[in-house]
């Protein structure tokens, strides 16, 4: 019984520290997501034959979800996860501004990545679809039109395809960049993530439509790439 006393006691003792711990690990998981995605951007607007200027410099936000694994996709927890980085503004017009953490789901990405890691660009072309991303979970080509994006500085991108939809999608797996389809898939805010990263009155909303909010030294990377390559919003 005595022993039983010692050993509750040294529990009562640990568990504090053990559960300090989670959150930090956490957060350095996400910031790090966070950090991989502005080198993943960075990486693929340097490839020249990459995302079409013109539909950059249309996007209002552009979501990067670096290395996506088939191996992570099993049944009720598949899942992709990064960042969604927006312009600034209530018509999303303004300079790019702080990332938002995101997740994309849906057992079809794993049919489409195969074994390799495998990673993901999603350009939102109107207000429509970053408003929606912003409240609530989206399904691509049901509650939001997705189509896979053109590639190629000089490629025509006012096809009717691209012109409806209001997500273009692209993927890097190898070194190969190409558009490809999620529809089926959906993405959503995580928000125990930005609250892990912004502090716990962290959403994506807040996050994209608030000025209080700043991106950490390692979300820097990518917001400032963005502005290098497409700075202002083009009509």
């Amino acid at each position: 019984m005595q022993l039983s006393k010692y050993l509750a006691a040294g529990l009562l003792l640990i568990a504090p520290a053990t559960f300090a711990a989670t959150p930090a690990a956490d957060k350095e998981k996400d910031v790090d997501r966070m950090e991989n995605a502005g080198t993943v951007i960075d990486e693929i607007l340097n490839i020249p034959d990459n995302i079409p200027q013109d539909l950059l410099d249309k996007a209002r936000c552009a979501v990067v979800l670096p290395s996506v694994l088939k191996a992570a996709f099993v049944v009720g927890g598949s899942y992709g996860r990064g960042v969604m980085v927006c312009r600034t503004g209530a018509d999303f017009k303004g300079p790019w501004g702080a990332p938002a953490m995101y997740a994309l789901e849906g057992g079809s990405i794993g049919f489409q990545i195969g074994g390799q890691a495998t990673d993901f660009v999603i350009l939102v072309m109107n207000d429509r679809g970053a408003s929606s991303l912003l409240k609530s979970k989206v399904k691509l080509g049901a509650d939001a039109a997705v189509a896979a994006g053109p590639k190629g500085r000089d490629a025509s991108a006012n096809t009717d395809a691209y012109m409806r939809a209001e997500m273009l999608s692209y993927s890097r797996s190898r070194g190969v960049f190409a558009g490809i389809s999620l529809e089926g898939s959906t993405l959503r805010p995580d928000n125990d993530a930005n609250r892990n990263v912004y502090g716990k009155d962290a959403t994506a909303a807040t996050i994209i439509t608030e000025s209080k909010f700043e991106a950490p030294p390692e979300g820097r990377k990518l917001v400032s790439r963005l502005q290098k390559a497409s700075p202002a919003l083009k009509p």
